[in-house]
This record gives C-alpha cells, structure tokens and sequence, in this order.
C-alpha cells in the first residue's frame, strides 16, 4: 500500500570538509521530494541545520519539520518552520524515527552520518523498521555498501529491503518510494 504523503527524515550537511557540491545535492532532494508529495523531517544539532534542504523542499510546497536541540537558532529564511526542540539527543532521534516512513542519507559529513545510524537504531528500538536509502554520489557510502554486502547480508535477513544505494536522485526517490510501498 503505497502511502500518499510519506514523511521521510532526510540527513544531510553542508558543514565540514567533502564534497563541494552537498548544497546543491540538498536542493535538488529538497525540491523533487516535496514535489513528489514527501514531507520531511531533519535533525539540527550544534548549530548545524542543513538550510538548502529546507530551503528547497519549502519552495517547491513541501512540508518540513526539525527536531532540534537547544543550540538552533534558525535563520530568518526558516523563521516559520515547524521546529521541536528535544534537549536529550536519544530522545531526539527516537522522535525522527517515530516520525518517519523511511530515512535518506545524502552526502555529508560524519555528524549527519552518525545521526542516520542514532535515529535508526532508535527505530529499531521502537520495532518500526524503517528503510534506509543513501545517495551514493561521488561514492560517499562506498564503505556502507561494501559493508551492507559483506556484514548486513550475513546478519540481517531481508537486509536488501533495509538499506539500499542510489546513485542518483530519481533513483533515491524511486527507492524510497518502492520501499515504503511494499510495508
């Protein structure tokens, strides 16, 4: 059942050394979500809130919403955006997992990195199975992928409907929407 109006917690982060181009890959997702109807939910911690993402998905008539620790100061661009501020970081990745359909991870840095596996670790421990999606881009999660194949395999039955790899945005989209679809 292919749901009309997926919520999906994308991670992303312009902050930090990589990619050059991570700002625009926010845009492009920002905007061909929202026009495909997904609402999205993101994690800003240490003053790092990743504002082209936003941006984009509010442009093109998407919802969005942040989870925020007490560190968010938002700029005036996103002055009325929907903003919950959850102090504990646990509990911040426990309300994104109950909030999403699916988690998408596009390039960035090890934080955005580190909050995908906090937030679906957190999914996991509310027994919602959320799948991951990540842009491969550049071969940003080449290690993930090699791990996924070497390690998840073995120990994650079904593990190819968990976490999946897109190189492309139309192709992240259509992963995800495969993926919550088949749920």
């Amino acid at each position: 059942m292919a749901m009309s109006s997926p919520v999906l917690a994308v991670f992303a982060s312009d902050k930090g050394p990589g990619d050059a181009e991570r700002a625009s890959i926010m845009t492009q997702a920002g905007m061909y979500f929202a026009r495909h109807g997904a609402s999205i939910v993101c994690v800003a911690e240490n003053r790092m809130i990743p504002v082209p993402l936003l941006t984009a998905a509010r442009a093109a008539g998407g919802a969005v919403q942040i989870i925020a620790d007490e560190s968010i100061v938002l700029p005036s661009a996103l002055a009325d955006v929907a903003i919950e501020v959850v102090g504990d970081q646990p509990e911040r990745m426990q309300r994104v997992a109950a909030l999403a359909d699916a988690f998408v991870a596009l390039p960035g840095s090890l934080a955005s990195a580190s909050a995908l596996f906090g937030a679906w670790s957190a999914g996991k421990a509310l027994g919602k199975a959320a799948p991951v999606v990540m842009l491969n881009r550049h071969r940003a999660f080449e290690v993930m992928r090699g791990y996924a194949g070497d390690v998840l395999s073995h120990g994650l039955p079904g593990y190819e409907r968990s976490v999946q790899f897109a190189d492309t945005i139309e192709d992240l989209w259509s992963r995800v929407s495969r993926l919550i679809g088949e749920r």
